[in-house]
């Protein structure tokens, strides 16, 4: 079964510079991940700090990310194209101190943030939020919902650190927007008639007119907007100021690389020039160090000009082949041709909330060409391969199952045609350089928390509530006893097992550490209602979740004893105006709210589209991190040339 949908329109471009300044050093860091954090070269940063040249760091060194100067050149030469989240020529931001058992998703819902605007204007919220950290929130949202908490600061024209995003539309035309222009409202305007007008997004008219997100549209009130213009200057010199490794990670050498380099089957050879450093040229070709050295043993004994290294080839970008419009297939398990239900309501759902988002994107002006294929049952599959023409499809979005995912990535891996898989998640398919892997696994989950766990540590008894097949439990304890020295781990069954340590001086009770592995619901009320009994009893009882129930949030008084730490997605703000947005229009299209599946259809298929640009370069775009209706989108590459795998999810963190 296949149905089409034919949308063709025009789009738009937005550039998005980072404001950063400097940086402090932490665990876990170097001048690589660090400078693809700000999208600057290891050069740069290294320049920017010459006592570091070597390449070395302490924790707690302060980087400087970009000079004054620098910076202003930067947003001087950037400003007509920057995405910001407030106007900062005519408001301000301000700070409040955090407060007792307050979280993320209680902040957002206080000041009538999105949390994509709030982790835009306070970059590192997951390792401050304890008690007294300020917070950063526009200072009019603070003034209108905050009540007796007023702003401790208030700063004028503050610049919020901005998502590196870059959204290519066509080769020669960069679409840029001059601020200060002023619209008076008509009677007949409404938001899709004004950011059609203009080509400015609702969150920018937001952002440039504060409160106009609370009061609405007034004829006669004046608003400011972007007013569009178009310059014939070339992308792939603006990309090459904004993120100059954007080309590198898709693969193109030929962009950076100068003809010192010489290439081969499998791999190009680069003969070391007077200035280079290991982290240059690593940055340069986008590889690990570690597979620089295997490759290069001699560099050892260090870096010499005049060396000749041995490069591993990567793959090269998806560049679409025909027409105008995105040709994109989504494969989804109907049943219809084998006459088999058992997954049909869930596909059904899938494409109720895709079809959203395929509307959503077209009414911005992207043009699409969509396909919807029955991919049937495993069994049936492969017939269902016959339905692409691989030589003019340039995304495929599903199937479902792993084995499916792999018949896909066979069939279409002479065209490298980029493939999503929403639910399917193993190791088995990280060597696919041409897959994007949606579902985050749990094994990402359990790092997040031995890492949590080792923060607070010290020598307290730690128990482990498993489920039946113990997996993430087993996963957990070994890092635990990798991470910690001689930690004593008791795995349970039921969180009903978990009990106070006994202090062998005294003989009173002493705090315990206790760690739910189990995603069932019941399980999450029974370890909430233990957790909140044994911090009656004792003080200093640590808890963390993997998974989130709802029973945390109805008893965050007695979890913020314990600071309970819990892992969670999928999970809709409310309060947010683009989540109140979209689940406005799936009511009024299809009377309900939008169940399960219909959410992971809109976040996946909206996902995509808005990295996708005209020529099909979805890779180009994987550095950005955005959030969906409920879903966090983080993606990392799982190797060098193998799988881009989501990495995200949301830290909530409850003290008292």
């Amino acid at each position: 079964m296949i149905k089409r949908f034919f949308i063709l329109s025009s789009l738009c471009m937005v550039l998005g510079v980072s404001a950063q300044k400097s940086h402090t050093v932490v665990q876990g860091d170097n001048p690589y991940n660090i400078a693809k954090k700000y999208g600057i070269t290891v050069d740069e940063l290294l320049k920017l700090n010459p006592k570091h040249k070597d390449g070395k760091l302490a924790i707690g060194d302060v980087l400087a990310i970009k000079s004054e100067k620098a910076a202003t050149a930067v947003a001087t030469k950037s400003a007509p194209v920057e995405k910001v989240t407030s106007n900062t020529s005519a408001s301000s931001l301000g700070k409040v101190v955090l407060q007792p058992k307050q979280t993320i998703y209680g902040i957002t819902k206080q000041y009538r943030i999105s949390e994509t605007d709030l982790r835009k204007l306070n970059p590192e919220l997951d390792s401050h939020m304890k008690i007294g950290d300020e917070i950063t929130l526009p200072l009019a949202s603070i003034k209108k919902y905050g009540g007796t908490q007023q702003a401790v600061t208030g700063e004028k024209h503050a610049e919020p650190p901005v998502e590196k995003t870059i959204t290519t539309i066509t080769p020669t035309v960069v679409t840029t927007a001059v601020e200060g222009e002023s619209y008076v409202i008509q009677s007949k305007d409404n938001y899709y008639r004004i950011t059609k007008q203009f080509g400015v997004s609702q969150q920018d008219l937001y952002a440039l007119n504060p409160g106009l997100e609370e009061k609405g549209l007034k004829p006669g009130e004046t608003i400011k907007i972007k007013k569009s213009n178009t310059n014939t200057a070339s992308t792939a010199a603006v990309e090459e100021t904004v993120n100059p490794k954007a080309k590198i990670d898709s693969g193109n050498e030929k962009s950076t690389v100068s003809s010192n380099v010489a290439a081969g089957d499998d791999y190009v050879t680069y003969t070391v020039q007077q200035g280079d450093t290991v982290f240059s040229i690593v940055n340069k070709f986008g590889v690990s160090i570690d597979e620089l050295i295997a490759l290069n043993p001699d560099l050892s004994h260090g870096l010499k000009t005049g060396m000749v290294l041995k490069i591993k080839k990567q793959d090269a970008a998806y560049i679409k082949k025909n027409g105008d419009a995105l040709s994109v297939i989504l494969m989804l398990p109907f049943g219809y041709s084998t006459n088999e239900t058992q997954y049909r309501t869930m596909a059904l759902d899938f494409l109720t909330g895709a079809k959203l988002a395929i509307e959503r994107n077209a009414r911005g002006g992207q043009k699409l060409d969509i396909k919807v294929v029955d991919s049937g049952n495993e069994a049936s599959f492969k017939n269902s391969l016959t339905q692409i023409n691989p030589d003019n499809t340039d995304l495929i979005i599903g199937p479902f199952f792993k084995s499916n995912v792999i018949d896909v990535l066979d069939f279409t891996k002479n065209q490298k045609i980029p493939v999503v898989a929403p639910f399917a998640n193993t190791p088995e398919l990280y060597n696919y350089s041409n897959l994007i892997i949606v579902e985050t696994n749990n094994q990402t989950y359990a790092d997040k928390i031995v890492e949590e766990v080792k923060g607070v540590y010290s020598d307290q008894k730690i128990y482990v509530v498993a489920d039946a097949k113990k997996e993430n439990a087993n996963y957990i304890k070994a890092g635990l006893e990798k991470a910690l020295k001689n930690p004593n781990i008791i795995m349970v069954n039921s969180p009903a097992d978990i009990q106070p340590d006994q202090n062998m001086m005294t003989g009173q009770s002493a705090p315990v550490i206790a760690i739910l592995a189990n995603d069932d619901n019941a399980a999450g009320d029974a370890f909430a209602n233990r957790i909140a009994a044994i911090s009656k009893e004792v003080q200093g009882v640590r808890a963390f979740s993997m998974f989130y129930s709802p029973i945390f949030e109805k008893r965050v008084d007695e979890l913020s004893q314990a600071n309970l730490v819990y892992l969670m997605d999928r999970k809709i703000n409310t309060d947010g105006s683009f989540e109140k947005e979209i689940l406005a229009a799936y009511k009024s299209k299809y009377c309900k709210t939008p169940p399960k599946y219909a959410i992971v259809g809109f976040d996946v298929v909206n996902d995509m589209l808005t990295r996708e640009n005209k020529k099909g370069e979805i890779f180009k775009q994987m550095n950005k991190v955005q959030t969906q209706l409920a879903t966090k989108f983080e993606f990392v590459k799982s190797k060098a040339n193998g799988a881009y795998v989501n990495t995200g999810y949301r830290v909530i963190r409850l003290v008292p």
